[in-house]
Order: C-alpha cells, then structure tokens, then sequence
C-alpha cells in the first residue's frame, strides 16, 4: 500500500509539474488542502498579478479504462457541478487511451497524461490547452497484471469472433470455437467490458461494439512486427504476379493469402495499387515462394511483402477469388488498421463500409469459425 501511494504521490507531482510548463512562468499553480475526500488533491490556478482563480479538483489514477470514465468519474463531475459549477475535474495518468479522451472531453472532464494528452478548458480565467501525446501506451507505463490486454496472436482470434459473429456470446462458446482457454477468454473479456467494447448482461455478452473492437486491438499491434517479413520486387508488376498465384500447386496456392491494402480494394477504392502483401503458411518457405513466383529481393522499394503468418487463424473466412485465397474482411481491415503508410486510411474506409453492409461479413452462429490446421 505504501509504495502504492508513493507512486500516486510522484504522479500528481509530475502531473503538476506538466501543467505549470504548459501554462508558462505568468502562471501559478499552487497546491491547496484537500478538504474532500472524494479527490485525490485540490490545485488552485491563477495568473500572477491576477486575483481571479479556478480551482481544480484532481483525480489520480495510474489507469484510466473507458468503463472507469463512465461508472466513476462521470458521477463525481455531475455531483460535483451540482455544488460549484466554477469547480473543475481534471484526471492525471501516465497515460490515457484515445476512446477514454474522448468521453472525457465529452462529459467535460479535463485530463493530463504523462506522454503529453492534455485537454484543459476552464471559461474562468481563460485557460484552453489541447496537445497531444503517445496515441499508445508506452513500455514505461505500469499495467495492471490481473489485466490481458488486446496483444498478441490469442487476442487476435478472440476478437474477430467477436466482430463476426453477432451476439449474444457466452465465454464457454468462444473459449471452444477459438481454441482458446477459458481463464484466458474470461480475463480478456472483463479487459473488454472495461474498455465498453463489449456490454454483458450476467455472463452473456449482449453488445459488441466491433468497430471500436477492431481499432483497439490495431492500437496493441503491426502489421510487419507481429509476424517476419521480406521485401520483394516483382519484375512483371503486382497484377501480373496474381495472374501467377493460381498456376502454383495447391500446397503454395492453399498457403498463400492477400492482406492489406489489395484485399480491401475488392471493397473500398481508396487509392489505386499499392504492396501486395501475402501471409505466408507455416508449411511455406519464404525463400521458396519468391523462387516460384520469380520475386528478387530488395532492401528498398518493395512492392511485395511475404509475411510469416503469426497464427493461422488470420486465414480463419477467407475466401478464393479468381484462383487467389483473400484473408476475410475483419482480418483485412485490422490489417490496414495496424499497417504502414496509406493503409489505415483504407481500413477505416473499410470499417465504414462493413457498417453499411454487414451480411457480407457478419453471420449469426460461430460455425465455422476454428481456425485451419496449422499443417498442410
């Protein structure tokens, strides 16, 4: 406990440290007593020659979990305007998610994390700072070790189900249908529920809010780092070499599978062209495609990525169009999501048009939906 509240102690120092730099040397930022014990600690801000100040009430956490911000903070601001409406909230992490700024800002609540996500609006004196920092969360930043998080090749499996199969959803059926066992789906759950990706009723999963499900999970990994990748030319160009997928034998074409950007152009036209990247089978050697489908390799300038599949289950739906296998539209858009350049832009536009047509990608019941024998 001790240690605890020194770590909550070294916070709020730093937490005022950041706000005194951003306000500037005309500004003071003065520490009061802390009356209440609701909050963590009261600052008083004015500006120097300036008997006009706002007090601001603070709230120190060393998480700050979408569910927190609606079941706790958002009640404490409702009651807390109730009694002095010129009293401000404002919450110091290490760091905070994007979906948790953005319900703070929502419901008026100011915030300040340490990698410099700072939203602070006060009417009275003038004070409006916005900046913004780590859109993830660094190494640094503790987590809390009962918690699983959206990392990881298990996680990946966990979500697309969700995404796909529309719910309701008991943990036992997930933790059976992805392979996955069930303290781990139950642990990741309640990360989930915390983060409102999901909604449950009891032990039944009633809402999914798979866009967000998607976007958070593309947060917690990359493309070309959760996997091995080489970089290719294709002499003949990227539409010729699709033309050749097909004249492979079954065990190359079974193994290879379009991701990124080329898998969501058969849905949203972004841009024109781009990578083709292949996910490449366990059974598949790299060196062995690019030899049958006449690659060289290059260090730059690549305009095909082999990529070492982290887990088979991102083949999980797909689909063969034209004698090429294309990985499912869950899969594509977390790929662009979590991809380099261009490519998250074609994921969003991916998710909104998943959005607007949800029977070419959703289905009601978890059939199908194990993942393919790792071997061929």
């Amino acid at each position: 406990m001790e240690s605890a509240l020194i770590r909550e102690s070294n916070l709020l120092d730093q937490g005022i440290h950041a706000l005194s730099g951003l306000l500037g040397p005309e500004w003071q930022v003065t520490q009061r007593p802390n009356k209440s014990k609701v909050f963590d600690a009261a600052l008083e801000v004015k500006a120097e020659g300036d008997s006009t100040f706002t007090q601001l009430l603070v709230e120190v956490t060393q998480a700050v979990p979408p569910r927190f911000v609606v079941e706790r903070l958002v009640p404490k601001v409702e009651l807390l305007r109730e009694v002095n409406h010129y009293t401000n909230l404002l919450v110091v992490a290490p760091w905070i998610s994007s979906q948790a700024r953005d319900l703070l800002r929502q419901n008026g609540i100011a915030y300040l994390d340490l990698t410099g996500n700072v939203d602070i609006r006060v009417p009275r004196p003038a004070i409006i700072i916005h900046t913004v920092g780590a859109e993830r969360a660094p190494r640094s930043v503790p987590r809390e070790s009962s918690r699983t998080t959206l990392a990881g090749p298990k996680a990946g499996r966990l979500v697309r189900l969700l995404a796909e199969v529309r719910p309701p959803h008991r943990a036992t059926d997930l933790h059976l249908t992805s392979g996955l066992s069930l303290p781990y789906v139950s642990r990741l759950l309640d990360t989930l529920e915390d983060q409102l990706l999901i909604r449950r009723k009891g032990r039944i999963i009633r809402e999914v809010d798979w866009g967000q499900l998607l976007r958070a999970r593309a947060q917690e990994t990359s493309l070309l780092s959760h996997g091995s990748y080489r970089g290719f030319l294709a002499p003949n160009g990227v539409p010729a070499l699709l033309q050749e997928i097909p004249r492979l034998s079954m065990e190359y074409i079974d193994g290879l599978a379009v991701t990124g950007s080329l898998a969501a152009q058969r849905f949203v036209q972004v841009a024109v062209g781009g990578q083709l990247v292949l996910y490449v089978a366990p059974w598949l050697d790299s060196d062995d495609v690019a030899d049958e489908l006449g690659l060289l390799p290059v260090a730059d300038g690549a305009d095909v990525l082999l990529l070492t599949e982290p887990d088979p289950f991102v083949r999980t739906g797909a689909e063969f169009v034209d004698g090429v296998q294309y990985v499912a539209l869950s899969q594509a858009a977390l790929d662009c999501l979590a991809g380099p350049g261009r490519m998250p832009a074609e994921g969003e536009a991916l998710l909104d048009f998943m959005g607007s047509n949800p029977k070419e990608w959703r289905r009601a019941t978890q059939n199908g939906g194990k993942p393919p024998s790792v071997q061929h």
